[in-house]
Parts: C-alpha cells; structure tokens; sequence
C-alpha cells in the first residue's frame, strides 16, 4: 500500500471515536422508588373498622375497577393504595353508608398480576424471578447468576411504577469493597445489565485476549499492548495489523506502526469496540485479515480480561 494512502487511512482512525463510553457516569445515590400503583390483575385487601361487613378481598378487572359491596364499581387503577382509599371513602361517604369523620377504608395491595422481576443483559441467566419478600438489587442479579464477563460495571433499574424515568446505578460486585447499591427492587421492575465493549489484542503478547472496555476513558494501542503485558517474543513492531469493523458491515486492516508510537515518532491509535490489534513475529508472513478474525471465531479459545480504564 503507498504510504499516502497508508498515512490517509490511519489519520481516519485517528479521529474515530475512541472505544468504550469517553465520559464516565459518577455514581449517583439511589433515588427512592415512587410508590407502587395498582394495575390491572393485582388483588387488593380493603380494610374498614367501622364497616367490617365491607371489607374484603377484591380483584381489579381489565379496565381497573374494583366492585365493591353496596356502590358502583371503583375505579383504582393507576392509583396508590393510599389514593385508592381515598376514592373508597368518597364513594362511600357519597351514598351515606360511611360518615366523613369516620374512618375510611385501608388498601393493601396483596397480590401483583405481575409478581415477577425482569433480569435483562449481561447476567448468566436473564429471565423472570419470583419477587416475594424484600428484594434488593444484588439479590436479584445474583439469582440470575450474577453479570458475565462482557458486562458493564452499572445496571439499568426500570420501575414498574415509572417507566418513563429508569434509573442507571453503578455496580461492581467484583470489587474490593463491593459497590453494590441499597437499591430495593419491586413486584414488575426490570434490572437490565448493559453489555460493555471489548477488543482483542493477539499474536506477539504476553497475555493474548479479549479486554473488556469497561472503563470511560480513551483506549489506545498503547494502552491495549501495556495491558496485554508488553510485546512477547521477537514481536514484528513496524507491522502489527488492526482489523476494525466498518459501518457497511466489510472490515478494514490496516497496519500499525507500534515500534514508531512507542517511541512517540507517530500518534496513538483510539480503539473501538470490535477492534483486533494484532502483533505478528519477526518470522511469521504476511497475515491477513481473514485469519486474524477466523482467531476470535474460535471463541472459547480466547481468555477475555475485565480491568477498570483509567
């Protein structure tokens, strides 16, 4: 390849974006969970003292009402328990059965049509698990059997009771100490465990792999080597191989001159998710691309590393 067009390529993936997320999320307190709202399917208990005839236990129907003894259906969908008894007492009061100074009904929600926690993502085993009694959020991501290797060092949490505002949360059960928020999770939330980005860095390295990217600063070639333990033995430095995927689904190699970067004669390469950072042997031919990429399809033959980028 001339060196323009060698010198063009590598200016572009230069000014590509660097891997991973460049701006770090600080971790936030975990806000508190709106109240619970109830929905369609769930069963609620109606406790009132002064009438004990009236109470019960009632389903609500389809389109969120509930019939209660002696008035017209009422509607307590999309209600809190505490507004539910309000509208209760109201109705009551209405049609002279209750006094408004008397007390009014208490509502429980006993039973949710949805019971279950939705696991999502990096876990081992996503799936639905059962939410009864207090579930915190290291609860339920260990009953699916904890994040995998490719995961981020954060979980989403979408409240049943706000979907429209989920919640992101840092979260690193694997450090020292744990970093594991008080979050309590609720009957229909959904935890989803984010996938992080990873490259490969092979051939000529003391600890060929995958890197998980699941830090928030850049990520160059330099860093990626340093991270594999140096260069191995008699690595060819002046024609290490980087093989990107491209948007239009082809891939792009192209080489990197690792002995010039490392002597600060040519810039760093950013790296992004996908990348394989090859570094051939002093003996080895040409490689291309094809074989680089059929190395990643082995899969289980790769050791995939998680560190924290800085």
């Amino acid at each position: 390849m001339p060196k323009t067009v060698a010198a063009v390529m590598l200016a572009a993936i230069l000014t590509a974006p660097a891997a991973g997320n460049t701006q770090q999320e600080p971790a936030i307190e975990v806000p508190a969970a709106p109240p619970l709202v109830i929905g369609s399917g769930d069963l609620i208990n109606v406790s009132i003292i002064d009438a004990p005839e009236l109470s019960g236990h009632f389903r609500v129907d389809q389109n969120g009402d509930v019939e209660m003894p002696l008035v017209k259906p009422v509607h307590v969908g999309g209600l809190t328990a505490e507004q539910a008894g309000n509208v209760m007492k109201n109705q009551y009061v209405q049609a002279d059965i209750l006094v408004p100074e008397g007390s009014g009904p208490t509502v429980f929600i006993e039973e949710y049509a949805n019971q279950g926690i939705t696991v999502s993502g990096e876990v081992k085993n996503p799936g639905v698990y059962p939410a009864f009694g207090v579930k915190m959020l290291n609860d339920v991501v260990t009953a699916a059997g904890g994040p995998t290797q490719l995961a981020q060092s954060k979980v989403i949490v979408t409240r049943r009771s706000d979907p429209q505002h989920p919640v992101t949360l840092t979260y690193n059960p694997d450090v020292l100490p744990w970093v594991t928020p008080e979050a309590q999770i609720f009957p229909g939330d959904t935890v989803s465990v984010p996938r992080a980005g990873i490259v490969y860095v092979l051939g000529a390295v003391n600890k060929s792999g995958g890197y998980v990217l699941d830090g928030h600063d850049k990520v160059t070639v330099q860093k990626a080597v340093a991270l594999a333990g140096g260069t191995g033995r008699a690595p060819a430095m002046n024609r290490a191989q980087l093989v990107r995927d491209q948007d239009d689904g082809t891939k792009l190699m192209i080489t990197v001159p690792l002995d010039r970067i490392f002597k600060g004669t040519a810039p760093d390469v950013l790296l992004r998710n996908g990348d394989i950072l090859y570094v051939p042997t002093s003996t080895e031919k040409i490689v291309t691309q094809v074989a680089i990429t059929a190395a990643i399809a082995v899969g289980s033959a790769i050791v995939i590393y998680k560190y924290a980028f800085h």
